[in-house]
C-alpha cells in the first residue's frame, strides 16, 4: 500500500463528534467527488464515487450520522489491468435536495466555490480540508528522492479558494495547472507535515517525520564520506606529487645539496608517503607546524620545477634555500 492510501486509510477512520465538523467534511467529499443526477421521477440522486474503500466507508458513515441517511453502497471491478475497484455511494429519495442546499452544493451563493458558514469554526475547517484530502488528495512516500502533496481540484475557482484557506494556516501552498484540472500543492517537508497533522493524520505525521530524519542522517553520513573521500585523495595526490618533486631532486643534484630544513623533510616525505602534514611535523627536530611543512614541501616542488628533471643542471640551484643565497629571476 502506498503512503498516500496509508494516510487516507487513517484519516477514514477519524470520524468528528460534532455534527457541524461530519457536515463539513461531508460537504468536501460531496463537493469534489460527488456528482448530481436525475433519476426517473426527475429527482435529484447525490453519488459519491472512489477507488478508497475506506473513503466510501467513510462517506457511508458520514451519511447516517449527520443525516441518519443510509446511502447504498455498490462496488464496480474493473476489468482493465491493474485498475483496483471503484466504490459508489448513492443517495435517493425526496430527501436529497435539502441535503445538497445543507452541504452548500446549491445555496453557496457562488457555483463551485466553498460555503462560509461551513468553515465558520476551526475545526471545521480542519474537517473540511481532511474531506478534500480523502477526496482527491497525494502525498508522496517520505523516503523518495522528493517531497510533494497535492490536491487535484477541477474547479478553478475551488482551487483558489482553498489554496487561499490553507495559506491562511500559514503553510505556502500553490495551485498550478495539471491537464484540464488544477493542482494545489505543497513542496517544503515542514508544510507538509503540518497539513498532515492540521487534517488528523497523526499517524502518517509520524512516520513522515520519522522517515525525514532518517533520510537527513543518511545524506549527512554521505556528505561526510564523500568530504573524507575527497581530503584523502587531495591527500594522497599532494603526497605522490611530492615525492616526485623529491625524487626529481635526489636524482639531479642529491638531497645533500638542500638546506638542512628542506632536507629533513625531504627524507621524511620519502619514508613516510602516508603521513600527513601534522605526522611530518612532530617528527621533525624541532617539531614544525602544519602551515611550515606545507611551505617547505612547496619550495620543494618549486625548486624540482625549476630542474626540470634534467641531470646536467647546476647543483646551485637546488641551493637556493640557504640563508644570503639569491633567488635567481624567473624569465617568461
Amino acid at each position: 500500500m502506498s503512503f498516500s492510501a496509508e494516510t487516507k486509510d487513517e484519516l477514514a477512520r477519524v470520524i468528528p463528534q460534532n455534527r457541524c465538523c461530519q457536515v463539513a467534511e461531508l460537504a468536501a467529499l460531496v463537493r469534489i467527488a460527488g456528482t448530481v443526477r436525475l433519476g426517473g421521477d426527475r429527482r435529484p440522486d447525490l453519488v459519491i464515487t472512489t477507488e478508497h474503500a475506506g473513503v466510501a466507508r467513510c462517506s457511508f458513515t458520514l451519511f447516517k450520522e449527520a443525516f441518519s441517511i443510509h446511502g447504498e453502497l455498490s462496488a464496480l471491478r474493473q476489468n482493465r489491468l491493474r485498475k483496483s475497484n471503484t466504490y459508489r455511494i448513492t443517495v435517493s429519495g425526496p430527501e436529497v435536495r435539502g441535503l445538497l442546499d445543507e452541504l452548500g452544493v446549491l445555496a453557496s451563493g457562488k457555483p463551485g466555490g466553498v460555503a462560509e458558514r461551513l468553515i465558520a469554526r476551526p475545526c471545521c475547517l480542519r474537517a473540511y480540508l481532511r474531506g478534500v484530502f480523502l477526496a482527491c488528495g497525494f502525498v508522496s512516500r517520505p523516503e523518495g528522492s522528493s517531497y510533494h502533496l497535492e490536491l487535484l481540484i477541477g474547479n478553478q475557482q475551488l482551487a483558489d479558494e482553498l489554496c487561499a484557506l490553507i495559506n491562511g494556516l500559514k503553510i505556502g501552498a500553490r495551485v498550478a495547472p495539471k491537464k484540464d484540472s488544477y493542482q494545489i500543492y505543497l513542496k517544503d517537508a515542514d508544510e507538509i507535515a503540518d497539513f498532515l497533522r492540521l487534517i488528523g493524520a497523526y499517524r502518517a505525521t509520524l512516520a513522515f517525520e520519522n522517515a525525514r530524519v532518517v533520510k537527513g542522517m543518511r545524506n549527512q553520513v554521505n556528505r561526510l564520506v564523500n568530504c573524507e573521500t575527497a581530503n584523502l585523495n587531495k591527500t594522497v595526490s599532494a603526497a605522490i606529487r611530492q615525492r616526485e618533486a623529491i625524487e626529481r631532486i635526489r636524482a639531479t643534484v642529491g638531497l645533500q645539496a638542500l638546506p638542512d630544513g628542506l632536507r629533513e623533510v625531504a627524507r621524511l616525505r620519502l619514508a613516510r608517503p602516508e603521513a600527513s602534514l601534522s605526522e611530518i611535523g612532530r617528527l621533525l627536530h624541532p617539531p614544525v607546524g602544519k602551515s611550515g611543512v606545507n611551505h617547505r614541501l612547496r619550495r620543494l616542488e618549486e625548486i624540482a620545477a625549476r630542474l626540470g628533471g634534467n641531470a646536467d643542471d647546476p647543483p646551485a640551484t637546488a641551493g637556493e634555500g640557504r640563508p644570503g643565497a639569491r633567488r635567481p629571476r624567473r624569465r617568461v
